[in-house]
């Protein structure tokens, strides 16, 4: 088993551990290390006797973890191209998220999300499960189309109600409320939730390696594949459902109350508090469920239960 996942079964069991370890492999830091630091810190852990059976208890030790857990793929054992790694992600989606929320025009909208939907679906791609595999095709390939037609359709989608409301001149406030503070929102989460179900689909169709105990793989499984990508695109659609519902109810009561006076402060509480809410709901999102993630030997495939008669067996999530 990869060290990053002998690391997420040992130290991120409930969700408050995960969430105190997302919130230090979030450090935007970790982006300065150099490959040649990156690779070192692996050799290091790879060979390392080390069967974490206990919690760590050494400082350096644990910062080499994080520096791995942030940069390297534990499916493929490469690195990370540094503007997909998870440190980045709060950082680069932050503006991102900021720009689709501002509800102008039809095709400033679709523009701001293309590049927003883009951007996390590439992500999500990039730190997928990495064992799917497919002979017929190449699999990479129909993962790049799939996702640029799952990117086109959400930012079609989010800018759709912006479209009906210019060309039918809905312009009364109870639209306006609708269209622009409350649609966004539930949009957002599903369409987030539905590019990454969409660029990981090769998980569920093909399977995914499954490992017993001692890391050994046992087979391939489309069961396992369909939770990693079910529970990955419902914190996906938790992170940015959360993040464009909060702030949009917060400045509405805001607005109401009279306490920013000018247009120009009422927008910078709202951008005030989406960056907080992003920012904490992050690491929320990413600790909902186990990185390492669990299957119950009765839920597999008839040929892996004859493989294994372990009760429990693991698989990466992906992020």
């Amino acid at each position: 088993m990869d060290p990053n996942l002998r690391f997420w079964r040992t130290e991120g069991q409930s969700f408050f551990q995960r969430f105190l370890l997302w919130v230090d492999v979030l450090d935007p830091l970790l982006l300065l290390k150099s490959s040649d630091e990156i690779r070192r810190t692996r050799l290091l852990l790879q060979n390392s006797e080390k069967t974490l059976s206990e919690p760590i208890q050494n400082d350096q030790t644990k910062q080499a973890f994080l520096l791995s857990l942030s940069s390297v793929h534990p499916d493929t054992d490469k690195i990370i191209p540094v503007l997909f790694r998870p440190p980045a992600f709060l950082p680069i989606s932050l503006p991102l998220v900021i720009t689709s929320s501002l509800q102008f025009r039809a095709k400033q909208t679709f523009f701001s999300q293309f590049v927003f939907h883009m951007y996390t679906t590439g992500f999500a791609l990039l730190n997928g499960n990495g064992t799917a595999k497919a002979e017929e095709y190449s699999l990479q390939q129909k993962q790049i189309f799939c996702g640029l037609g799952a990117i086109t359709y959400a930012a079609c989608i989010g800018a759709l109600p912006l479209v009906f409301m210019n060309r039918y001149t809905l312009k009364s406030s109870l639209t306006q409320l609708v269209i622009r503070k409350l649609l966004p929102a539930p949009l957002f989460g599903l369409m987030s939730a539905f590019t990454v179900a969409v660029v990981r689909s090769p998980e569920f169709e093909n399977g995914i390696e499954v490992m017993d105990s001692n890391g050994k793989v046992v087979g391939v499984s489309q069961k396992a594949g369909e939770k990693a990508v079910k529970e990955t695109a419902l914190s996906r659609a938790v992170l940015f459902g959360t993040t464009f519902f909060l702030p949009a109810v917060l400045t509405y009561f805001v607005e109401r109350a009279k306490f920013a006076k000018t247009p120009h402060a009422l927008a910078s509480v709202r951008m005030l508090v989406m960056t907080s809410v992003l920012a904490g709901m992050l690491p929320v999102s990413l600790s909902m469920f186990p990185q390492c993630g669990v299957i119950k030997r009765a839920d597999l495939e008839p040929e892996i239960l004859s493989s294994t008669e372990e009760t429990e067996l693991f698989y990466n999530r992906g992020i």
